[in-house]
């Protein structure tokens, strides 16, 4: 059995379920919560929490670390290399924020222009598409956010919600479809999307979980949560 951790905020009631419910029992998901650095939504986790929770989930000998809290990447230039400093200082393992993961998961898939579709507010999808362009080098050629002021709005909301904004933005030009919020549930849904758009999908706790695995070094695919798990596309840049 091969263990990793995740960090989440104390706020999400998704990725436990997700990775839980989906996962084989080969692999096996280890949390620790967070605490908000500030009073608005998207506030980055505590500095202490980060580390001291790292620590903990070091001590269950974890193989690797992600931080799910995608939108705490998009307001501060210097985020993940603070976060993945204070997660691998913490643990003595690799770490990586689930933010950088999507963007090297849809390189790994050979693809540059990306709509995004996503719970967060319209200044959040500004940041987010402005973090893609410049970071990693993609195109977002459509998007459409849901408005969501918080974590508990996120967490409610249902995969037909994308669904819906898929059908409006698609076009012929957008190569992947991505999906960020780690509170947003989607990895159910990500197989049936790839049916109907007959693109690929990348989401948060997906590519977060791909980029662990190939930290891992882990060869066996995960099945029914789309085309980045079930093949496994080697990761183009260094992840960690």
């Amino acid at each position: 059995m091969r263990h990793f951790g995740s960090l989440i905020p104390s706020t999400n009631t998704t990725v436990e379920i997700e990775f839980n419910q989906l996962l084989p029992d080969t692999l096996q998901l280890h949390v620790g919560r967070l605490g908000k650095g500030g009073d608005t939504p998207f506030s980055p986790s505590l500095d202490a929490d980060v580390e001291y929770q790292a620590k903990l989930l070091g001590t269950a000998k974890v193989e690797v670390i992600s931080l799910a809290q995608t939108s705490a990447s998009m307001f501060d230039d210097d985020y993940d290399a603070k976060a993945v400093r204070l997660m691998r200082e913490g643990s003595g393992v690799p770490a990586l924020t689930s933010a950088d993961a999507v963007g090297h998961a849809i390189q790994a898939l050979g693809a540059k222009r990306i709509a995004i579709v996503s719970p967060y507010s319209d200044e959040v999808m500004e940041r987010t598409k402005r973090y893609y362009e410049t970071r990693h080098g993609l195109e977002v050629v459509g998007m459409e956010g849901f408005g969501a002021t918080d974590a508990y709005a996120i967490g409610a909301l249902g995969a037909d919600h994308a669904t819906a904004a898929f059908e409006r933005i698609d076009c012929p030009e957008i190569e992947v479809l991505m999906v960020p919020g780690g509170n947003f549930p989607t990895m159910k849904s990500v197989a049936a999307w790839e049916e109907q758009f007959q693109k690929p999908v990348v989401t948060t706790n997906q590519a977060a979980l791909w980029a662990m695995l190939t930290v891992m070094k882990v060869e066996e695919a995960v099945s029914g949560i789309g085309r980045l798990l079930a093949d496994l596309p080697a990761a183009r840049t260094q992840i960690v």
